[in-house]
């Protein structure tokens, strides 16, 4: 018999990714020790091994980068706008330049398959830094007298690193502002390749910081006095605290959801089945808008599972560098703990299914799961899982289906499947979610706004909307 099997090459470019041994801090255009003389490895997880050391930052770190930034918002505020709209083109094209070394990065760090990060996120990532230079000496036509925030604080989380630093960037930089970034512990390297492309660009120093560690140091510095805008994207349970402690900041929050797909009868089954694949197993699941609760149609329910359990055996889960690759590794054994512990800990009624195949034996990996008999109660319908675990139940009415998808307490996006245009927009209006799509998945533009309700936090990211919570009008 014919054995057919190969091996698949990792992509070309991996090979030309050179990565320091010990990384500083980047303040003032320049990399800094840290204060604290502490470092912490950032580990692949698609094999566990080391990559680098990265700073972790104290207080003492984060009040420089700060007052870095206070110093250099005078002359950045006092900047021609065509000037720093002609900055933020610089930054999106050197970007761009880049992108197959920064989707390796990516993959590398966090896990996320090579060919998301090269098709999907640093395109988008791109966009955003396009979109605002273009805006940057057009604010005058959303505020009588435009004026900076002042100082902006951003926090971002692991499973978009070069996507969020962006949405956080270049909107801050756009409406004057300075700006300091703490990546995830986890996923700090993207953000340090960026400081690189700071200097090549030519930024003024100050203008743009990044300080890495844990949340000991996102902490210092939302809290830090000359932080006039704080921008955070990651837990609900982080959110709170930061809310609860910053009252008197400028606060815009992007957390957590369990986001609905609502699939009714008259759809197309077949394109249903993508989109809902798209949606929760997309990034590994690790998306704040997975579609991790399907919301099926009592009458077509068989067939729609039917067909997804094929789908999902057709899933490649695998060295996230192999470009046939469709999920790569949990982000981190932390994570990839939780994931474990909500799954087990699901009732035995909850008909759990899993695609079939080996995981590699090194490395944080779970497989694609789904949840055929997820009730109102149970951790798996409720809880944000963040990984591959798709929770399905039924509906008989649009009236039940909407019931269902407003239970939770998250608000952040939705998904309709129907050809009916009418029934659409008839349940889209009565879904309390940020952004709702039809008969697709996971459509981002930077010039549509995106942002939640609820426990999913409250300020939009994009858009003209997302442009206001970065500056003040002068003669209100």
């Amino acid at each position: 018999m014919t054995d057919f099997s190969f091996d698949y090459q990792p992509a070309p470019e991996s090979l030309t990714l050179d990565l320091q041994k010990k990384y500083g801090l980047f303040i003032d255009n320049q990399m800094v020790s840290p204060h604290s003389k502490q470092f912490f490895p950032t580990i692949n997880p698609a094999n566990e091994q080391p990559l680098s050391l990265i700073s972790n930052a104290d207080q003492t770190d984060v009040d420089r980068a700060v007052q870095a930034a206070a110093a250099a918002l005078p002359a950045w505020r006092a900047l021609d706008p065509k000037v720093r709209s002609q900055y933020l083109f610089k930054l999106a094209r050197l970007l761009q330049e880049r992108i197959r070394e920064f989707a390796v990065c990516e993959a590398i760090d966090g896990g996320k398959v090579i060919t998301e990060g090269r098709l999907v996120d640093l395109p988008l990532a791109v966009q955003h830094f396009f979109y605002h230079a273009g805006w940057a000496d057009k604010l005058q036509y959303l505020a009588r007298d435009p004026q900076p925030v002042g100082v902006v604080a951003a926090v971002i989380p692991w499973n978009f690193p070069t996507m969020m630093l962006a949405w956080k960037i270049a909107p801050a930089l756009a409406c004057a502002n300075t700006i300091v970034l703490k990546p995830a512990e986890t996923t700090s390297l993207t953000a340090l390749l960026f400081s690189e492309i700071v200097v090549q660009a030519g930024l003024p120093p100050g203008v743009i910081n990044i300080v890495t560690g844990a949340g000991e140091t996102g902490a210092a510095l939302v809290a830090h006095p000359l932080v006039d805008k704080i921008a955070f994207t990651g837990s609900t349970a982080v959110g709170k605290m930061i809310a609860s402690t910053n009252s008197s900041k400028r606060l815009t929050l992007e957390l957590g959801g369990k986001s609905a797909n609502i699939v009714f009868d008259d759809c197309d089954l077949d394109q249903a089945v993508e989109g809902v694949v798209d949606g929760i197993f997309f990034n590994r699941g690790h998306v704040c808008c997975a579609g991790s609760r399907l919301l099926v149609q009592e009458n077509i329910a068989e067939r729609l599972i039917s067909k997804l359990k094929k789908r999902m055996e057709t899933l490649i889960v695998g060295d996230p560098l192999d470009k046939n690759s469709d999920i790569g590794p949990i982000n981190s054994q932390e994570q990839l703990q939780l994931i474990e512990k909500l799954v087990n800990d699901s009732p035995s009624g909850a008909g759990m299914y899993q695609s079939d195949g080996d995981l590699p034996k090194q490395g944080y990996w779970f497989k694609p799961t789904l949840f055929t008999n997820a009730e109102p109660g149970m951790a798996i319908t409720e809880e944000e899982i963040f990984g591959p675990v798709l929770a399905i139940s039924t509906f008989r009415t649009p009236a039940e289906a909407v019931q269902l998808a407003n239970s939770s307490r998250y608000g952040l996006v939705a998904g309709v499947w129907t050809n009916h245009g009418s029934l659409a927009l008839k349940v889209s209006s009565q879904l309390k979610a940020g952004v709702i799509w039809q008969n697709t998945y996971n459509q981002f533009d930077p010039s549509s706004p995106f942002g939640g309700y609820k426990e999913s936090g409250y300020g939009r990211e994009g858009g003209r909307q997302g442009l206001a919570a970065y500056f003040k009008d002068g003669k209100k």
